[in-house]
């Protein structure tokens, strides 16, 4: 496994190996004074955003520096980009500035798959071929995909639930605009889930029905029997016209109130991927309930990105030189005895 662009690409058992590989990074850091693994020593992790993001960004960084790579932060604001450099020159930019991954959050659906091929095509950053570039991983292409805010969000419901085959998750809101949907309902379902889409009809994509999900119009038909509900944010900075007639109306239909929290069982997961807008898609008070779990998933994204580049940074290193062996989550445990009791 070189590159995490989409969350179609997983197989359930390579999803299975991430989430465990979270779960076995999340212990080896419980309780530890100083929160370092030696992991990633010496590898070079960037984070290339061209759009605006507090979650994703952050936690990246963070996972890269719990593993002791070097995390640098590229900001497309303050980049040779607002000078009119291309985006397949400061790819190859970074590539020859030693990456080793390269997080990638643009605007343009399909952006990161091509960074994957300018970077990888078989040669070194001299032409000369033989080389392999860094792994590519899409932190949301436009629309398209986020793959890894789906892993995130189903550890989340596999920590709660206890596993995710046969539950229940209905998705909630502008499905049109949301990669986080997409991804979500290939891998849930890729995991055995049943995925229910709930939104008006003027924000659904087209081919929906082709997705593995069940598409409903109405919400409160939907919660009594969800095992996890997750509200998505109107995306008001991609929408070019009138989707509903207002933001009252949406909320009446498509918000999760107070009122609406009573239709759901007292083990429900709430989910946010946020930012949220409180008092639209969600009450002000919804997201502080017991059932929910945002801020849970801040949490647990540090430790899923940190499984997603270990696979992937170790994984390509051990492709390379001649293993093809998929990298074992046990290997976590084995690098860390050292580290474990001792303070930095």
């Amino acid at each position: 496994m070189k590159h995490l662009l989409s969350a179609a690409d997983l197989s359930h058992d390579e999803a299975i190996d991430i989430l465990d590989e979270a779960q076995r990074f999340e212990q080896a850091l419980a309780g530890r004074e100083v929160r370092k693994l030696p992991t990633l020593r010496g590898r070079t992790v960037m984070t290339v955003f061209y759009e605006n993001s507090t979650r994703t960004r952050v936690s990246f960084e963070v996972a890269a520096k719990w593993m002791s790579a070097d995390a640098i932060n590229v900001s497309a604001s303050t980049s040779s980009v607002n000078k009119g450099e291309s985006l397949r020159d400061t790819a190859k930019t970074l590539r020859a500035l030693g990456a080793d991954a390269l997080v990638v959050r643009h605007p343009a659906s399909g952006a990161a798959a091509q960074i994957a091929r300018w970077t990888n095509d078989g040669t070194d950053v001299l032409g000369i071929p033989g080389s392999s570039g860094p792994s590519i991983i899409n932190a949301g292409d436009g629309m398209h995909e986020h793959p890894t805010q789906a892993l995130l969000d189903a550890y989340t419901i596999r920590q709660r639930l206890g596993g995710i085959a046969g539950r229940r998750v209905v998705i909630v809101g502008d499905v049109l605009h949301s990669r986080v949907a997409r991804s979500n309902a290939m891998l849930l379902s890729t995991l055995g889930a049943e995925v229910v889409l709930v939104a008006p009809p003027t924000l659904l994509p087209t081919g929906i029905d082709t997705w593995p999900v069940r598409v409903a119009t109405d919400l409160d038909a939907e919660l009594p029997a969800a095992d996890a509900v997750m509200m998505l944010r109107v995306q008001a900075e991609r929408m070019n016209g009138g989707f509903f007639p207002s933001s009252r109306e949406y909320s009446v239909r498509y918000g999760l109130s107070d009122a609406r929290t009573a239709m759901l069982r007292d083990d429900v997961v709430l989910l946010h991927p946020g930012p949220m807008l409180r008092g639209m898609e969600i009450g002000f008070d919804v997201a502080d309930i017991p059932q929910a779990t945002v801020l849970e998933q801040v949490r647990n994204g540090v430790h899923v990105r940190m499984a997603v580049l270990f696979r992937l940074i170790a994984g390509a290193e051990e492709s390379a030189s001649g293993h093809d062996a998929p990298v074992d989550s046990r290997a976590v445990e084995s690098q860390t005895p050292d580290l474990r009791g001792e303070k930095q």
